[in-house]
């Protein structure tokens, strides 16, 4: 057993904050079977002078969405000298934020739908329209700033359109058109500082529409499929894609890249998860575990990352 002390930050405030609580818990039983001195922490506010009494020497990051993947967290623990595990505060805030993501990855090359911008200030019909008019029907909406798919509707007909853009406008102020892929949905998660381990993707089908909420958290709501039904030659692009897109938006230590083939076959990246779920039966442990790394193995070698 390791003698560091391990802090398991979880829960804290955003839309996510119940995800958050059963990875936490998830995490910090799986340390316990290499370190002795592992707790867990439901972040507030008013958690500084916890922090400070424990006194980790590692903060495994088990938070989602606003407050603790947007980059606000890391920097605290930067301000604090405390290492943790995930990417640092630019990439956190990068990639939480889809609009610069998309931006980024579109400046280096790495495929990503066709998107643009729909501000509050802007005439509902009128936006509404110039977004079915660029890049058609179905439309993807998103709220710019939430995960777990919070947020997000297909719009397939015109009617009907203001009512969900007004609500997506309760999660922030500004929300991202996207153009709607119908092809095969994946998660790619990569793990590394330096030296990059890709691990095998994930094809995810659900029983709902699209992959929402609702299906990522109920029982039978969705399937994960290991390995994907793709070519190797598909793999090995979606797998070299997924590094590019790790590497160019400056991750660390962990995040999955999402992405959707069209229907000639062609990866394009959705999105960026720098603190994916990380309960065992979530994406990400699913896909250390086929490549042979157990969920203990999987949050030490998080720690050992973030330690590096």
């Amino acid at each position: 057993m390791r003698t560091e002390k391990i802090l398991v930050l979880k829960g804290g405030e955003s839309t996510e904050r119940q995800v958050s609580l059963r990875s936490g818990a998830a995490v910090a039983q799986a340390l316990r079977q290499r370190f002795e001195n592992v707790v867990e922490l439901d972040l507030t506010r008013e958690s500084i002078g916890e922090i400070r009494s424990f006194g980790p020497d590692c903060a495994f990051i088990a938070l989602h969405g606003k407050g603790g993947e947007d980059g606000t967290v890391q920097g605290l623990l930067e301000w604090m000298g405390i290492p943790y595990t995930g990417p640092g505060t630019l990439a956190s805030a990068l990639c939480l934020d889809k609009m610069m993501t998309k931006k980024v990855l579109t400046l280096s090359g790495v495929p990503t739908p066709q998107f643009l911008c729909i501000s509050p200030d802007s005439d509902p019909k009128e936006a509404v329209g110039n977004a079915i008019r660029v890049l058609g029907l179905p439309l993807v909406l998103k709220a710019n700033c939430q995960g777990s798919s919070i947020g997000v509707a297909i719009l397939r007909e015109r009617e009907g359109a203001e009512e969900i853009l007004k609500e997506l406008f309760t999660y922030g102020d500004q929300v991202l058109a996207e153009r709607f892929l119908s092809g095969t949905e994946l998660t790619v998660p990569v793990m590394g500082n330096n030296k990059l381990l890709v691990l095998p993707p994930i094809e995810i089908t659900s029983s709902g529409k699209f992959y929402d909420y609702q299906s990522k958290y109920t029982p039978g709501g969705s399937r994960h499929i290991i390995p994907a039904r793709i070519s190797p030659e598909v793999e090995k692009k979606v797998k070299s894609i997924a590094a590019k897109a790790y590497a160019e938006t400056g991750c660390r230590g962990l995040a999955r890249v999402d992405m959707m083939l069209d229907e000639k076959g062609d990866p394009f990246v959705i999105e960026i998860n720098t603190s994916p779920g990380m309960t065992e039966t979530s994406l990400f442990p699913d896909a250390a575990n086929a490549a042979g790394i157990s969920f203990p193995e999987l949050c030490e070698t998080l720690v050992d990352l973030a330690l590096e």
